[in-house]
């Protein structure tokens, strides 16, 4: 009896030694290579280039066509692509470029205050690949974390990070206003913008925005819009592209321009065929500096949109969802400060197919 005993005994323990080696085991199984990722992800990275009207330079009068360098990420099997809003918000044309095809692309929909952009392909190219759009709730500070993208016009660069923090700042470099963004450590540069942040599973859990630096080239500091944001303002709910970019103007700024409010939304640029266009929207003639900052003065101030006045970031922030509940048909009335005087512009939404 005692031999069975010992014998049921060595069993056990065995049994215990087996069971903590395989959990042991599954605890240490290696995640994919990153060639491997990168290899899988790859073809559902973009070159988007983008030709747009610009203020000449000094010395010229009138516009001139500016072209234009970003990234973006296919994530649907009916063309969509994400991008980034200042890389095509007010762009005259896109063309959207993979490995093996080139084909014309058209914004759908946009937020400049958390500089995210939907696109449609014209047509979809054959073998398109598609990118999983992750939860970014579940990244966490720390996390390793990859970016891909064409800096400078180098095709499909890959550069890797951490997620450094999440962070809710007020401004970020120009016009916009982001809700949230993500902070890396891995190398973003000019062409990187709109690109995918990736997570080591493969999927898109942000979209490169603003580069903060001071000489014009990566000092360590990346961010990129959460992917969460970008499906709840793109995906979720019913989107709308004004073709505007601007800036809001508040306090001592609302005094110099004499607005008749406490702030306003300058328009600085106005893509053509867009609804700001239709509507008649007057951009900046000149520019100026204010503390470092270029800025485009001589446009339209935006005061009220859809009976909304924009007195204040909070107001503004209300507009969006306003425009996206018209229909085709439906009027859309703006009031302005042009030339010192108060005037009230207007147009119909367009069916879809005329947009």
């Amino acid at each position: 009896m005692r031999e069975a005993r010992r014998a049921r005994t060595r069993a056990r323990l065995l049994a215990a030694v087996f069971s903590l080696s395989a959990v042991s085991a599954a605890a240490q199984s290696p995640t994919p290579p990153l060639r491997d990722v990168f290899r899988r992800v790859r073809p559902a990275v973009v070159v988007i280039a983008t030709r747009q009207k610009e203020l000449a330079p000094e010395g010229r009068r009138g516009f001139v066509d500016l072209q234009g360098l970003g990234s973006g990420v296919v994530i649907s099997e009916g063309g969509h692509v994400l991008t980034a809003a200042h890389v095509v918000q007010t762009a005259e044309e896109i063309v959207v470029s993979f490995e093996s095809a080139v084909v014309p692309a058209r914004v759908v929909a946009s937020s400049l205050l958390s500089d995210v952009a939907l696109l449609q392909l014209e047509k979809v190219p054959p073998g398109l690949v598609v990118a999983r759009l992750g939860d970014s709730n579940r990244v966490e500070i720390g996390d390793p974390v990859f970016v891909v993208g064409h800096p400078f016009g180098l095709d499909y660069t890959l550069t890797t990070g951490v997620l450094s923090a999440r962070r809710r700042p007020k401004k970020t470099a120009g016009s916009m206003t982001l809700r949230e963004v993500f902070q890396t450590d891995a190398a973003v540069n000019q062409g990187n913008s709109g690109g995918p942040m990736f997570n080591m599973q493969g999927e898109v859990v942000g979209i490169v925005s603003a580069l903060v630096s001071k000489s014009g080239g990566f000092e360590g500091l990346g961010f990129a819009t959460p992917s969460n944001v970008a499906r709840r303002l793109l995906l979720d709910q019913k989107g709308f592209w004004t073709g505007v970019d601007g800036y809001l103007v508040d306090g001592e700024m609302a005094g110099v321009l004499n607005l008749p409010q406490p702030a306003g939304f300058l328009v600085e640029r106005v893509a053509g065929s867009s609804p700001g266009s239709r509507l008649g929207l007057h951009p900046g003639s000149f520019r100026v500096t204010i503390e470092g900052e270029g800025v485009l003065l001589g446009g339209d101030v935006v005061l009220e949109v859809l009976g909304i006045p924009i007195v204040d970031e909070a107001a503004l922030e209300k507009v969006p969802a306003a425009l996206a509940r018209l229909s085709a048909g439906d009027l859309l009335t703006v009031k302005v400060l042009r030339e010192g005087k108060v005037m009230e512009l207007s147009s119909r939404i367009p069916p879809p197919d005329m947009r």
